[in-house]
Order: C-alpha cells, then structure tokens, then sequence
C-alpha cells in the first residue's frame, strides 16, 4: 500500500513537472527577451552617461534573474554580457576583475547549457579572450578564441552573431579575405523576431566592418605596388 502510495506520489511530481515546465520557459524566456531588448537599447545608443548609468540597473536585473532560475544558461550569459559592456567604464584593474567573472559565468553557462541562445556563450566568451590582453595581465588567448568562436558556428552556423564576431576575430589576425566571406554571412543572416533592433544595429556595424576591410585591402594593395614601383625606380637610377 505504500508503495502504491509513492507511486502515486511520484506520478504526480512527474505531471506537475510537466505542466510547470512550458509555464518556466515562458516566463524565462520573456525575462530574457526583456533584459536583451534594455541592453541593445543602452549599447546602440550614443549618449554615454546614458550608458553608464543604465548598465548598474540592468546588472541587478541579471543578478535577480540568476538567483530565480540557477540551473538555466540564459540569465548567466547575459549577467556575464552586460558586465562586459558596463567594463567599459571602470578603472583598469577593475575592468579586469570584471571581465574575469563574466568569464566564470560563460563557462558555468557553458557548462550547464552549450546550446542556449545559439550558442551565445561561446561567441562571448571567444570575443572576450582575444579582446582582452594575455599573460600575465590577463586570460587573453587568440587560439582559445578562435575555438570557441568556432564552437559557436557549429551550434548556429548562419546567426548573425557568431559570424560578425568570428570575422572581427579574423580581421584582428590580419586575415581580412576570410573575415570579409563572415561579415558577408553576418549582413545575409536572418533577422531574429525577438531581436529585430540589435539584429539590425549588428548588420550595419557589419555592413560598414566589411566595406572598411575592402577599402583597408585596396589601400593594401596600392601602397604594395607602390612600394615596388618605388623600388624599382630607385634601382634604375
């Protein structure tokens, strides 16, 4: 009898868990969305002491939603995001430390959770390590970058994301041919419904990236044949 009664127990913590999952994604995910929305708000516009003094309140609303759903990847990603961004306007050494904790919680995301936000995460924190310095300053890493940026483009090979910042990586590496065929991916990504603003925002700032790597190769061109042309003059005399 009690183990029909435990049964029974257990059945019914199986079907509330069910029924409750939807009900917790939903309100998640429209967490999320609301959180995302505020930042691209905040990092496209132009007005820096907006800026900064919109990132501390956005950063307590990541924290609540970190200590409402511990065990979810979203909420960390976008803990760690915002952090990085608010880096921007502290002193060195605290830039620092921040960004070594929004690397804990990429990794705790990643851990939990590789796929969430389409792999979010790894386009994160790859862009974190080759942007900022290496040993002994700091964890930056140009190698460890360009995996998890590829990790990224495995998990959503056509987001607008993770093509924009593997071909900014690229650019960084002086590899500008292959970043100009990611910005390209990056302009051509679809717009996702739920983002459509920093989508958008992300395309020109790709639209421009890729017209300036054009023009920065041209220059590279012209200035190598000149050079040459230079040289040969000089022998010649």
């Amino acid at each position: 009898m009690h183990y029909i009664f435990c049964m029974n127990k257990a059945t019914i913590v199986v079907f509330l868990i069910l029924f409750a999952s939807p009900l917790w994604a939903s309100d998640l995910s429209a967490s999320v969305a609301g959180l995302e929305s505020e930042w691209a708000a905040a990092y496209y516009q132009n007005n820096e002491t907006q800026q900064k003094q919109a990132y501390p309140a956005l950063l307590e609303k990541a924290e609540e939603l970190v200590k409402r759903y511990p065990y979810a990847a979203e909420p960390k990603i976008w803990q760690a995001t915002i952090m990085a961004t608010n880096a921007g306007f502290q002193s060195s050494l605290a830039a620092l430390s921040t960004l070594e904790e929004a690397k804990v919680l990429l990794e705790q995301a990643i851990q939990q959770n590789p796929n969430a936000l389409e792999g979010a995460a790894y386009v994160t924190l790859g862009t974190l390590y080759y942007m900022v310095p290496g040993w002994p300053v700091s964890f930056g890493d140009n190698q460890m970058a360009e995996q998890l940026l590829k990790a990224s483009l495995k998990i959503n090979p056509n987001g607008i994301d993770a093509n924009y910042f593997y071909a900014d990586y690229l650019l960084q590496q002086d590899r500008a041919s292959e970043a100009e065929d990611y910005f390209r991916k990056a302009i051509q990504a679809p717009i996702r419904k739920q983002q459509i603003f920093a989508d958008t925002q992300l395309q020109n700032e790709a639209k421009l990236a890729l017209a300036n790597t054009q023009q920065r190769k041209l220059n590279a061109g012209r200035n190598k044949f000149m050079s040459l042309f230079a040289t040969a003059t000089y022998n010649s005399e």
